[in-house]
């Protein structure tokens, strides 16, 4: 008899296909979002309790929301008794700790409580048959997962694991270090076009909204840009740079400076450290104004004429230059045309359809609040979905943040808009419309992002794009990154080899 509860649901034909490849190997499983990764693991999980009966199995996902979600599918979709289905994080006592390991027979956690109870052992991982690492893109560098793979594969007497994304990046080295760290032997990637996938996927309309920038805006983003270039011409005079770089090389060259740094104190380098700092800060100051609107940017400039810290007091008097200039045009009454075109977009989609639900992701809190209080004005229902509190910003606690999903769930409103953490973390419900309020670099983000649309019913994605700005640049690179990784994985699934060396043409 199956500890499958299958009156419960029944699996895809894909999720079959891959529990099938993924119950023999090292499997690192690419599918995009709301396409039922969970179930993979469910079902390659029973198979591993059924053979090794004795034996226990391990999930850990990057959030308690997201462990939660694994303990309640364990629950409604297998007969296994729910007191040996265990859910453990940092908030539970290390002694009781100690004492669900040896109960469980399914352990749910998250990956630092893991990490820590390894270290402290606490936890002996010898009797496991099975891990899973959701969200398996962030095994890089030093992230817990990278541990806990290792120990696992030096612990277990039977050790078979299975890593879940819907994007593990968009490089041969991001995607081979990640495999090199969950020691993956096999990798299963699914599309919307493969054969055994399409049936279940609904089409996606994707719609670019361009918007230029006010003849004011553009005076300002002119003053900026001379504060960044005098910066760059002092880092390529001093053989730093050749050429103009993006704001992410800007940080790495940073780092790498403040890493060289030595005990003979080498004055030219610190030089250099000041130089890149001044020109990120006024680099992320630029990207506010041409993406985000002029709140996100005043708050931005303020926070740095208010500070103490060194580079900011350096470049207080440019700041103060640069919102003389915002009182001068008076631009604390203008709104991104972002703004606006929104607006105009949501209304629309409810007039369509009372009962729409529409998903809003912009990168920064200041813009995510504005948006809220705009749509609010104009009469639409809607939330904020953001982080938990930090030491500069409040945020909504776990708990608020699942009764918020809860609501919208429940079409309580028709509007949730929401930062980085409605893309990865928590389980929002399928979305009829997604509007990326900015396009991001990221291929990972831009397809979680994505993945909110077209699970049940056909659905749309809609990007708003300032012209002539980082908008364009942003969204051409993730789409870039992620065909670059699509392909890569293919040749890796083509190829189904073992050694990584082999995989990397």
């Amino acid at each position: 008899m199956t500890l499958l509860n299958f009156t419960a649901f029944e699996p895809r034909e894909y999720q079959k296909n891959i529990a099938e490849s993924a119950s023999n190997k090292n499997t690192l499983v690419v599918l995009p979002t709301g396409m039922g990764k969970t179930i993979i693991a469910l079902l390659v999980g029973v198979k591993r309790l059924e053979k090794f009966p004795n034996s226990k199995i391990l999930i850990t996902a990057p959030t308690r929301p997201l462990s939660a979600q694994h303990k309640s599918t364990f629950e409604k979709l297998t007969f296994i008794d729910p007191k040996e289905i265990i859910l453990i994080t940092g908030k539970t006592r290390p002694s009781d700790r100690k004492i669900l390991y040896e109960k469980g027979k399914v352990l749910i956690a998250t990956p630092q409580t893991i990490k820590n109870d390894l270290k402290d052992n606490r936890l002996s991982l010898e009797n496991f048959s099975f891990i899973v690492f959701d969200e398996a893109h962030r095994c890089v560098k030093d992230y817990a997962y990278t541990f806990i793979a290792k120990e696992y594969m030096k612990q277990s007497k039977f050790p078979l694991i299975l890593g879940l994304t819907a994007s593990p990046g968009g490089t041969y080295e991001k995607i081979e270090e990640i495999n090199r760290n969950l020691f993956i032997e096999n990798v299963e990637i699914r599309t919307e076009l493969d054969k055994d996938v399409k049936d279940y996927v609904k089409p996606v309309e994707r719609e670019w909204i361009y918007v230029e920038l006010p003849a004011q805006f553009s005076e300002i983003k002119s003053l900026l840009e001379e504060k960044i270039k005098k910066r760059l011409e002092w880092l390529k005079e001093h053989d730093y740079i050749d050429k103009k770089i993006s704001k992410k090389k800007l940080l790495l060259l940073q780092n790498s400076i403040i890493q060289s740094f030595d005990k003979n104190v080498n004055y030219e380098r610190m030089w250099a450290a000041i130089k890149l700092a001044e020109a990120i800060k006024f680099e992320h100051a630029l990207e506010l104004l041409e993406t985000q609107g002029l709140c996100s940017l005043l708050e931005y400039l303020k926070k740095i004429q208010k500070s103490e810290k060194k580079v900011d007091k350096r470049i207080r008097k440019e700041i103060n230059e640069v919102l003389n200039k915002l009182t001068s045009f008076q631009l604390s009454e203008i709104d991104h045309p972002k703004i606006e075109k929104l607006i105009e977009i949501v209304r629309n989609l409810i007039k369509e359809k009372s009962d729409i639900k529409i998903l809003i992701f912009a990168n920064y809190r200041t813009t995510v609040h504005r948006i809220c209080e705009i749509l609010r004005k104009n009469g639409i229902l809607c939330e904020i979905l953001i982080g938990q509190k930090t030491k500069e910003m409040n945020g909504l606690s776990q708990q608020k943040q699942i009764e918020i999903i809860r609501r919208f769930a429940n079409n309580e409103f028709n509007v949730l808009i929401g930062t980085s953490i409605s893309e990865e973390g928590l389980d929002v419900p399928a979305v009829d419309c997604a509007i990326f309020y900015e396009p991001v670099p990221s291929e990972i983000r831009t397809i979680q992002r994505r993945g909110r649309v077209g699970r049940h019913v056909a659905g749309k994605v809609i990007f708003l794009i300032t012209k002539n700005t980082r908008d364009e640049g942003y969204y051409w690179a993730a789409l870039h990154k992620e065909r670059k990784m699509k392909g890569i994985l293919y040749n890796m699934k083509k190829r189904n080899k073992k050694s990584l060396k082999d995989w990397i043409v």
